[in-house]
């Protein structure tokens, strides 16, 4: 070859190789994009997350209406019109006229009228009121009840023989105050308009349908006990739809499913129309950290059925207060429901999988914006988890050496440099999670937290922005100064989005290796970065300067889209619940830690794109401009106060009580009145001091806890219980009025038994409607037998029992037989307490002044209660 020719094909090669080269030249120079086009960038994504995430959240479907009659669909006008009637009746507490009489025969009403209308050559329905007694223990104490009431359904369809039920359930019985329209008015007037829909259509099923309308969930799960363990049709009962409520309005969440059989989310896969629902949710619910309970657990830890657990979740700050009313549920959120239990109840009434609910094995599921439902079993899902980080590491790697290829550098320099971006990108995912956190801790520290309760924005300045601020920081400031000749700035911005890429593969092989389902909110933030990486790998978009970008942003949208959507459900749910999660702990740092992962799966990959703008750092000082304003806002101005009268209120629950200790001889030590405070957040009385409720003299229950059996006062349910040394006595001087002159226990008998070391008390209890019964032995004695559960005995003294009744409220016979080694019964062996709380009754004068005192945003849950504390 000649010199020319030789000339001439290295010129060519020259031009060849340049379209590559090209892009190289000054390896390390920075486009000169202007810093508001990065800034428009951000504000794109938040306005996306405005205009599509939150209309898809609350988005409801199309009422339908009495012209729709006939056409076998739920119609919500309807069961509006019967949740009218239902929140009038008022409050319906266990015991009360509300809930024995009122409620209970609008219920056999409705259902009378709907089975004069039965299509009788397809279906046959029985109703029946069941009165259920019994008792059962749970949680580290008994709870007995006598005369709650149930009302049970039995659609039948013709000619089935089937011996395999499903049972609808839920509860009509409400908390004190509340006129429950909500919780579970909504539930049981769709429940209603369900069974009018089965039994006028011309469809055939295989199974009967059981509904349950139990009267005593709020007290401790009791009536949904009672059915399981008493009424006939129970043993037949393979799978359950359980309906509840956290909240008002909105949607229902399908929260649990199963326990195992994953046919279960097969059918509300294809039979629910809305669907709403994550395996998230399961797995933070079964936690425990919720402050809330079902019959759920009453019929899967019992009675071993499977099933739905499902509850409205939006709007909680009305959840068990005097604003559950009828007019804050829209008529759509009521069809809502009903589409899906209609849906439901149809499929499973035929499904052949209630002969045999045996199965094991959970499934991953979760819908799209509520568009679609997405669900696999929890096997594939966890294969899935570790091929797609298997996937992404791989990928990455491949990337990484071709842009070693195309800089012309060796791959383990490459290699070395990104392992120091990848050390950055942990930084910046600790800083992204740790930022808010801190926000959260020092708000805590400095007596303010729950600044977003009524101003949910503000979790955006707090939260939000120093998460983005920790996640661009670290690659900010190494872009800014590292001297990397050899690389073009696109490629190190890129291995800056790998770094992330393998922090989250990491983290989701972790995670999928401890077992968490909720592991597939990271695969799929994976599958989407590893799709645009395959992309531009094919395409060879990576090594034309920023032109990888264009296909990651388009397709980074969906991930931003969910992942969004997703956390923000769990802020608009978790956020009222802050308000009644106790005083121990700092519910800013879960709703601080909930938006800083929001933040890092929705935004982890895109915030790192600032860095294309010469000024990101501009960007950067705007994130903390607008937390340092927020901050400032939330504590320093009314906007940070939690609480607004009617929509955002503070729970303020205490009992006017009055307790009169007897000793072994009779005589009383100690005739005591006074206000016990269960304060249900985390700020606790500060609030009300400042608003100008006379506290003072207030303390601590923890040294009378210390002194006396369960603090020696009459705790009206668990909860109470749990958070007794948080507990706070206000001593008054005018003596609380008992509200009956009945002695709450009268000792009957007391017989030695021929061992001589066993001596037996026979005791007549007259409690009230909810009453506690508290039994501690001496230290040298031992109860061996009772006409309580028997199973408690082996639990830890003292021994507690919360008693309930509904339309009986004859008085308890008790018998307990002590034992004492030296059989010496002339000196006391045990202690007895019996709290009674006076639900129906607002207090004396003097208590009714006191609670005029109080803040128009305090909801106000009190009444009077008495406590008896004896020494036998």
């Amino acid at each position: 070859m000649g010199d020319k020719d030789q000339l001439l094909s290295e010129s060519v090669d020259s031009i060849e190789s340049g379209k590559v080269k090209s892009y190289v030249g000054k390896k390390s120079k920075i486009p000169k994009i202007p810093w508001y086009m990065a800034g428009g960038f951000v504000l794109f994504w938040a306005s996306l997350f405005l205009a599509v995430v939150v209309p898809l959240f609350y988005r409801l479907p199309q009422a339908n209406t009495l012209e729709d009659v006939g056409k076998g669909v739920f119609i919500a006008e309807r069961a509006q019109e019967n949740l009218y009637e239902f929140a009038k009746i008022g409050t319906k507490l266990v015991g009360s006229d509300g809930n024995e009489n009122k409620t209970v025969q609008f219920i056999l009403n409705e259902l009378a009228k709907i089975k004069a209308n039965v299509l009788e050559e397809y279906f046959e329905m029985e109703i029946d009121h069941q009165v259920a007694y019994g008792s059962y223990v749970r949680g580290g104490a008994q709870y007995q009840y006598q005369g709650v009431q149930n009302i049970v359904v039995k659609v039948t369809p013709k000619g089935s023989t089937s011996q395999n039920y499903l049972l609808v359930n839920s509860h009509f019985d409400s908390k004190p105050t509340s006129p429950s329209a909500a919780d579970a008015g909504h539930m049981c007037v769709t429940m209603l308009e369900v069974i009018r829909i089965i039994t006028t259509c011309r469809e055939k099923f295989t199974h009967p349908i059981i509904f349950l309308f139990n009267g005593s969930e709020e007290n401790s799960l009791q009536a949904s006990d009672g059915f399981l363990s008493l009424h006939k049709l129970a043993p037949f009962c393979r799978v359950v739809i359980n309906l509840d409520a956290a909240g008002s309005g909105c949607k229902e969440l399908l929260f649990q499913t199963g326990p195992n059989n994953t046919w279960l989310v097969k059918y509300y896969k294809e039979n629910a129309k809305h669907p709403f629902a994550t395996t998230m949710a399961e797995e933070i619910f079964q936690t425990g950290i919720v402050p809330s309970d079902t019959d759920f657990v009453i019929f899967s830890e019992y009675a071993n059925l499977v099933g739905y657990d499902i509850g409205l979740v939006c709007n909680g700050f009305v959840y068990h207060t005097k604003y559950d009313r009828y007019d804050i549920i829209p008529r759509e959120s009521i069809q809502n429901t009903g589409d899906n239990l209609l849906g439901l109840v149809k499929a499973l009434a035929n499904a052949p999988e209630l002969a045999d609910t045996t199965e094991t094995g959970k499934a991953v599921f979760f819908d799209v914006l509520g568009l679609f439902f997405v669900s696999y079993s929890a096997d594939s899902g966890k294969t899935l988890n570790y091929a797609v980080a298997g996937v992404a590491i791989i990928l990455v790697y491949v990337s990484l050496l071709r842009i070693a290829e195309v800089s012309s550098v060796t791959s383990a320099q490459v290699l070395s440099w990104f392992v120091l971006i990848l050390v950055l990108q942990v930084v910046a995912f600790v800083l992204g999670l740790a930022l808010p956190v801190v926000v959260a801790y020092m708000f805590d520290k400095y007596g303010l937290s729950m600044t977003y309760f009524s101003t949910p924005a503000l979790s955006l300045g707090l939260y939000v922005c120093p998460s983005l601020v920790g996640l661009a920081l670290p690659s900010f400031v190494y872009l800014k100064l590292q001297k990397n000749e050899k690389l073009t700035h696109a490629h190190q911005l890129q291995m800056a989005l790998h770094g992330h890429a393998i922090v989250l593969s990491i983290l989701g092989i972790a995670i999928n290796y401890y077992g968490l389902r909720s592991t597939y909110i990271i695969t799929w933030t994976l599958v989407f970065y590893v799709i645009p990486l395959a992309l531009n790998l094919l395409s060879t978009l990576q090594d034309r300067g920023y032109s990888w970008t264009g296909v990651l942003k388009i397709i980074q949208v969906v991930p931003f889209l969910y992942n969004s959507y997703l956390f923000y459900t769990f802020i608009v749910i978790l956020t009222p619940m802050m308000g009644r999660f106790g005083q121990t702990t700092n519910p800013d740092l879960i709703i601080s830690a909930l938006a800083a992962l929001g933040t890092i799966f929705s935004m982890g990959f895109l915030i790192l794109l600032i860095n294309i703008s010469r000024r990101s750092g501009i960007i950067l000082v705007a994130l903390l401009a607008v937390s340092a304003a927020t901050i400032y806002i939330a504590s320093s101005t009314d906007i940070g106060f939690p609480y607004r009268p009617r929509t955002n209120v503070e729970r303020v629950y205490y009992l006017h009580v009055r307790r009169i200790f007897y000793e072994y001889d009779g005589t009383v030590s100690k005739d005591e009145s006074g206000y016990l405070f269960n304060f249900q957040d985390r700020r606790g009385s500060a609030p009300l001091i400042e608003a100008g409720v006379d506290l003072t003299g207030s303390v601590s229950m923890a040294s009378d806890c210390s002194k006396y059996m369960m603090c020696g006062v009459p705790y009206p349910d668990s909860r109470y219980v749990k958070s007794r040394l948080n507990g706070t006595w206000l001593a008054r001087e005018k003596v609380i009025p008992i509200p009956t002159t009945e002695e709450p226990l009268v000792l009957l008998n007391k017989t030695i038994l021929d061992d001589g070391i066993t001596v037996r008390f026979v005791f007549e209890i007259r409690f009230t409607d909810h009453s506690t019964l508290y039994i501690q032995p001496y230290v040298d004695a031992t109860i061996t037998k009772w006409s309580l559960d028997e199973s408690y005995l082996s639990s830890t003294p003292p021994y507690y029992m919360f008693f309930t009744y509904g339309v009986d409220g004859s008085p308890l016979i008790v018998t307990i037989e002590i034992q004492k080694s030296n059989g010496d019964f002339e000196v006391p062996v045990c202690e007895i307490g019996v709290g009674r709380q006076f639900m129906h009754t607002s207090g004396d004068i003097t208590a009714q002044e006191f609670a005029k005192t109080f803040p128009e945003y305090a909801v106000l849950i009190e009444w009077p209660a008495d406590y008896h504390r004896y020494i036998v």
